[in-house]
């Protein structure tokens, strides 16, 4: 009997660590995105619940910039539950959300007058628990913010995606500096896929992963997300890509 007791103890004891360790099943699951090419290079296949992950354009424009904020949206479309969007400037275009699959009505958005407050309304979306994602549209991501806003994602499991876009050109330098993101990715345009008869195609991406913890680098040519959010490997030639890898529409 004391042998059972004892037994009984150690696992409410494990379970105990495991709660305050945020070590539960739950916290270790990952959005896939459905391109073995892809989720092979990130550990669990996918992108990680409960961590933060960045996107930015390939160049300093804003076309590259809106397809790196459209990424984003395809991938919180396919999260469960509402869709908590911060920002300073409201010039997102809701019919281009809804054709990555985001609806409107699933989105809310947060405006403030200062990327501090940006930031601070993140970390309370993420802390607060039960949201599909948690997006902020944001300049400068310092190394101790983006630390406290992976720490809340990983109490409460929620996915955090921070869309770097930048006004002027000197500001895209910042991307170089470290956070603590789990996965860092830079979004070009490319040429439309082409088609058999006069028309524009599929819109096609340079997906560059650029960090990734405990995993490696790599670049992809996708399709861009459809009305579910989801890529596609794209086979085409890289007809816009300059011998740097980036796009030549990002200048």
């Amino acid at each position: 009997m004391a042998h059972g007791a004892t037994n009984l103890s150690i696992s409410e004891l494990r379970e105990c660590i495991q709660h305050l360790e945020g070590t539960s099943a739950r916290k270790k699951l990952v959005l896939p995105f459905g391109i073995p090419e892809i989720d092979d290079r990130l550990p669990g296949g996918g992108l990680a619940f409960g961590a933060l992950h960045e996107f930015a354009g390939g160049g300093a424009g804003t076309v590259d910039g809106a397809a790196a904020a459209l990424m984003v949206a395809g991938i919180a479309a396919q999260t469960k539950g509402q869709v908590v969007w911060c920002l300073t400037r409201p010039d997102l275009f809701f019919p281009a959300l809804a054709q990555a699959g985001l609806h409107p009505k699933r989105v809310i958005f947060v405006e403030s007058d200062k990327e501090e407050d940006v930031l601070a309304s993140m970390e309370e979306a993420l802390a607060y628990g039960g949201l599909g994602a948690v997006v902020g549209e944001l300049v400068r991501l310092p190394v101790t913010t983006s630390r406290r806003l992976q720490l809340a994602a990983e109490k409460t499991g929620t996915i955090g995606l921070a869309v770097r876009r930048w006004r002027r050109q000197t500001e895209a330098s910042d991307y170089g500096q470290p956070t603590a993101a789990s996965t860092r990715w830079r979004v070009s345009v490319l040429p439309s896929e082409p088609l058999p008869v006069p028309g524009v195609g599929r819109a096609r991406w340079l997906l560059e992963l650029i960090r990734v913890k405990a995993g490696e680098c790599a670049d992809f040519i996708v399709g861009a997300c459809d009305a579910k959010g989801r890529l596609d490997l794209s086979t085409g030639p890289a007809d816009g890509q300059d011998q740097t890898g980036r796009s030549v529409y990002s200048r």
